[in-house]
C-alpha cells in the first residue's frame, strides 16, 4: 500500500489555519473521502467537521483531531506555512501539533474497505483557542443524534523520546487559582498604621507553593500547587500595599477535587492569620483516565501492539502533560487513547517532525485499523 501522510502533511501546512481559522483545509481533506457522509458543526468562527462511512453493524471507531495551529511567532529560519524537507525532517507550522497525526490518520483511513462497524474523523478549528466551540460542541450535537462514538483515538503528539515509546491513556485535570489578599496601604515609617498584606504571606507562601496535594498513582503523578503569578504594592519603598494578588494553577488527579484545593488553601490562610480575602477557583478540565471503560482493554492492548509491531517499542501509558481534546471525550463515557509522533519542538519556531515518524504512525494506524 502506497503511505500518502507525507505529501497530505505537506499540503495541510500550507493552509493559515491558526486559531480559529480553517481557510477551506476541510475541503482538500474530504476530497479524500468519496462515498463518506459530511457534518459541518460550526459555531460563531468556530468551523468543525465530522466524516463518517458505516461498513457494518459493530462499534463506532473515531479518529479525532485538529487542524488549528498557534500563530508562527519569531524565530524561525523558513516560511511558517511552507513546508521544507531537509535531512530527513519536515519543518513547518502543525508539523508536530497536530497536522502531522492528521495526516497520518486521513491516510490511513481514506482507503478503508473493510471495518467491523462505522469509522469517523472529528476535525475542529478550535483546539489551541478557548475550545468552547470545537469538540466538545460536536460531541453534545452527535448525542443529540445518538451518534456519539463508542472508541477514539486522537492523535496528538505522545512520543517523548522515540516513537513509540508512549500513548496517553489518560490526562490530569486543571484548576486555576485566584487569590486576593486585602490589606490597608499606608506610609512605609508608620507601620502600625497599616494592614500590609505581604507581612503574614510568607508564611502562606511556604506552606502551599510547590506542595503535592496527594501521593498519586499508578496512573497520575501527585497533584501539585503551582504558583502562577505574585503581585503586590506600588514599586516604591516608602507605600505599603494595599493588597496583594497570587495566580496559581493545579493539574490534578483523580485524586483531588476543585473543593479539596478550596479546604485547603482555605485552612492555610487561617493558619496564617489571612481572614481578609477572596478566593476563586475555576477547574477548566477534569482527570480521566481509560482504565475502566467497555473498549478501555481493548484499545490500549490493540493500539500498543499495532505500535509495537511497527517501532519494535512496547509503549508506556502516560497521564503527563497538558489538556487535550481528550478530556471531551473522557466527559462523555467515550473511551479514549492517545498516540502520535514525537512531542520536542510543538509550539516553537522551526517545529519540525520526521519523514519516518509520519509513514510510521501511517503504518500503525493501519495495523490498528485492521485488528481493532
Amino acid at each position: 500500500m502506497e503511505l500518502q501522510s507525507v505529501d497530505i502533511l505537506k499540503k495541510l501546512i500550507t493552509y493559515k489555519t491558526i486559531t480559529p481559522k480553517e481557510e477551506n483545509i476541510y475541503q482538500y481533506i474530504y476530497s479524500f473521502f468519496d462515498g463518506w457522509e459530511k457534518i459541518h458543526f460550526d459555531r460563531n468562527e468556530t468551523k468543525n467537521l465530522f466524516i463518517y462511512k458505516k461498513f457494518g453493524e459493530g462499534e463506532h471507531l473515531c479518529f479525532a483531531g485538529h487542524i488549528d495551529v498557534v500563530p508562527p511567532g519569531d524565530g524561525w529560519e523558513t516560511d511558517p506555512f511552507e513546508p521544507i524537507e531537509k535531512d530527513g525532517k519536515l519543518f513547518g507550522r502543525g508539523t508536530q501539533d497536530m497536522k502531522g497525526g492528521v495526516a497520518a490518520f486521513v491516510s490511513a483511513c481514506k482507503d478503508l474497505k473493510e471495518f467491523n462497524g462505522t469509522v469517523s474523523l472529528l476535525l475542529t478549528s478550535d483546539e489551541e483557542g478557548d475550545a468552547y466551540d470545537g469538540t466538545i460542541f460536536v460531541l453534545e450535537e452527535l448525542k443529540k443524534m445518538k451518534m456519539l462514538p463508542d472508541m477514539c483515538v486522537i492523535a496528538e503528539p505522545t512520543c517523548e523520546e522515540k516513537f513509540g515509546d508512549a500513548i496517553k491513556v489518560g490526562r490530569r485535570g486543571s484548576i486555576n487559582g485566584y487569590l486576593t489578599i486585602e490589606g490597608f496601604s499606608g506610609h512605609a515609617a508608620y507601620p502600625e498604621k497599616c494592614d500590609n498584606p505581604l507581612h503574614n504571606f510568607g508564611d502562606f507562601l511556604a506552606s502551599v507553593a510547590g506542595l503535592d496535594l496527594d501521593n498519586g498513582d499508578d496512573f497520575f503523578a501527585p497533584s501539585k500547587l503551582v504558583v502562577t503569578d505574585l503581585r503586590s504594592g506600588y514599586e516604591v519603598t516608602n507605600l505599603t500595599p494595599g493588597s496583594l494578588k497570587m495566580m496559581f494553577n493545579v493539574r490534578n488527579s483523580t485524586n483531588t477535587t476543585k473543593e479539596d484545593l478550596e479546604k485547603f488553601v482555605k485552612t492555610n490562610l487561617e493558619k496564617s492569620n489571612i481572614s481578609k480575602y477572596q478566593l476563586e477557583l475555576k477547574q477548566g478540565s477534569f482527570p480521566f483516565v481509560t482504565k475502566e471503560g467497555k473498549y478501555s482493554k481493548r484499545l490500549v492492548e490493540t493500539i500498543s501492539k499495532s505500535i509495537e509491531e511497527i517501532s519494535g517499542i512496547t509503549p508506556k501509558r502516560s497521564t503527563a502533560g497538558g489538556t487535550s481534546d481528550a478530556r471531551f471525550m473522557g466527559q462523555f463515557g467515550i473511551d479514549v487513547i492517545e498516540f502520535g509522533v514525537i512531542n520536542d519542538t510543538i509550539h516553537s519556531p522551526n517545529e519540525r517532525t520526521t519523514i519516518k515518524e509520519i509513514e510510521d504512525l501511517e503504518k500503525v494506524f493501519i495495523n490498528f485499523l485492521t485488528n481493532i
